[in-house]
């Protein structure tokens, strides 16, 4: 995917946390003689900058390497290590050998054991990472000499080497730490190409070379990523100069489409935005509800109308380019199937004309995070579809810190999406053992029927299966949905047109922070 000048409205999910950023000043100068520094605004910022409490498990970390890194087109390279790593014993054996001469940035050398330290630290079952689920393949990882690593799997899993990735620390810094607790959360320290100087929550933080890196010296040397939360105020900093990117919605980056000093870098995304449906919720757990929810939707509208023709129709969890999308699960909205549903299931309709049940209303909130327009409007219009079919939903605006504790009970406007293997999203999303686990499996979703194909899946290394069960996930997910899926989100940035070398990847959705054109920052070069 490539930068074009703005020809019209793409779109990227605006997410939530933060308060609109203090002023930093821009780096962009009509010389371009600054272009050595850089100021990105950017929605939100990590919780923790810790990869052992799951920051950069899918890469693109700044401050870290993994074993393995992605390239533009996703394919795995050697990064920490110096080549792919060696499969034997049928899958279950994997084994890196360690660059020699790379030191973590307080100029310390890198070893097996730190890498050894990183992987069990994360799947201690005393460490807060919720995605320690995706390393549960790993029965052992040990050290051999200072330079290699071998994993033992309990079982074959297809897609191991994409999960290393997962950025390595210094033992000898977190090792005397609480990993939940210590300092290392807000004070990290890696191998990557840039090192932390500075972060003011809610503000803003600020990155400068690694002197020790041991890949080639970045033309950048420092760069900030201003967190600026309200998309307006984004937009009017781009167009000061005080900002020399940003990522925007549609409607905002349309509004730069006649100046000739910016681009465009539009990327597509497996990012999908959808309803949760609580099934401990006495509305929303009921089936009927939620699959006269599914035909109501107008999924095309909102594509057209919210995301300007950016995206795509969700019809799942997968987008339908996917290799393991399903196919046959497309479906337009079918408000006569829905009101059909219903009738049957015994709800009936009020003189409100909103259906109930021994005495129930189809009636249930639904929360999207304050400040995020795209999810905002989805929201709206999913409420608005719903309403046809006879079912109340009452959009409601709030924080996350509202929303959080409330995610068993009521639906939420989620965003969700990873990239690289359908086991990376699917399992967390939708299996049982993950219910309520923080932002796993948000909806609480219980179907044996897709335990055992995700399980299926995620165990056997024949392909045709694996698609076979991915296909019997996504088909349960249209007969027992519990979410409804609205759109897949084209992701947008746009930035000064200062810098060669930009690209964008296939995005995950978490975006916007680590993905974006500044995926790989250390290699931009100024224009000369």
């Amino acid at each position: 995917m490539t930068a074009r000048r703005i020809r019209g409205a793409a779109v990227t999910a605006a997410l939530t946390a933060g308060v609109a950023a203090c002023s930093a000043p821009g780096a962009a100068t009509d010389d371009g003689k600054a272009a050595d520094s850089v100021v990105i605004g950017v929605a939100t910022e990590p919780e923790t900058l810790s990869p052992l409490l799951g920051y950069g498990k899918d890469g693109n970390s700044k401050i870290f390497d993994g074993l393995l890194a992605r390239d533009a087109g996703l394919k795995l390279k050697p990064a920490l290590a110096t080549a792919l790593p060696k499969v034997t014993d049928g899958g279950r054996t994997y084994t890196y050998t360690l660059r020699h001469g790379v030191k973590f940035s307080d100029g310390e050398p890198l070893t097996a054991d730190d890498v050894v330290f990183t992987y069990r630290t994360v799947l201690d079952a005393e460490t807060n990472n919720t995605a320690k689920s995706e390393l549960d393949a790993v029965d052992s990882v040990k050290a051999r000499g200072d330079d290699t690593v071998v994993f033992r799997l309990k079982y074959p899993y297809a897609p191991f080497a994409a999960r290393t990735v997962l950025p390595i620390v210094p033992e000898h810094i977190a090792g005397k730490q609480d990993p939940n607790t210590g300092s290392f959360n807000t004070r990290p320290v890696g191998t990557g190409p840039y090192v932390l100087t500075d972060w003011r929550k809610g503000e803003k933080l600020t990155f400068k070379a690694n002197p020790h890196y041991w890949g080639p010296k970045p033309k950048v040397s420092s760069f900030t990523m201003a967190v600026v939360a309200d998309d307006d105020v984004r937009a009017t900093r781009l167009r000061s100069g005080d900002l020399d990117g940003a990522v925007l919605p549609p409607n905002l980056a349309a509004t730069f489409a006649e100046d000739g000093d910016k681009r465009t870098y539009e990327a597509k995304s497996y990012d999908f935005r959808a309803v949760t449906l609580p099934t401990g919720n006495e509305v929303t757990g009921d089936r009927a509800i939620r699959r006269a929810l599914d035909a109501a939707v107008d999924r095309e509208a909102m594509v057209d109308k919210i995301l300007d023709g950016a995206g795509r129709p969700a019809y799942g969890p997968l987008p339908a380019d996917d290799p393991a999308f399903a196919p046959g699960i497309e479906r337009s909205r079918d408000l006569a199937k829905a009101k059909r549903i219903l009738d049957e299931a015994g709800w009936k309709t009020g003189d409100d004309g909103i259906r109930a049940k021994d005495g129930r209303r189809a009636s249930f909130t639904l929360l999207y995070p304050a400040g995020d327009k795209v999810r905002q409007d989805h929201a709206l219009a999913y409420a608005s579809d719903a309403k046809k079919a006879g079912i109340e939903v009452k959009a409601e605006s709030a924080t996350w810190e509202v929303i959080e504790p409330r995610m068993g009970e009521d639906a939420v406007l989620a965003g969700f999406g990873s990239v690289g293997d359908p086991d990376f999203g699917l399992y967390t999303l939708l299996h049982s053992s993950l219910a309520g686990d923080g932002f796993n499996n948000m909806a609480r979703y219980r179907n044996p029927a897709v335990d055992k194909a995700l399980d299926t899946a995620r165990r056997t290394q024949v392909p045709d299966e694996r698609k076979a069960a991915y296909g019997t996930v996504q088909r349960a997910l249209v007969d027992d949905p519990g979410y409804t899926f609205l759109t897949h989100i084209d992701h947008l940035y746009v930035l000064a047109d200062r810098w060669d070398g930009l690209t964008t990847q296939l995005e995950p959705h978490e975006h916007g922070f680590a993905s974006g054109p500044w995926w790989n920052i250390e290699d931009w070069r100024p224009k000369r």
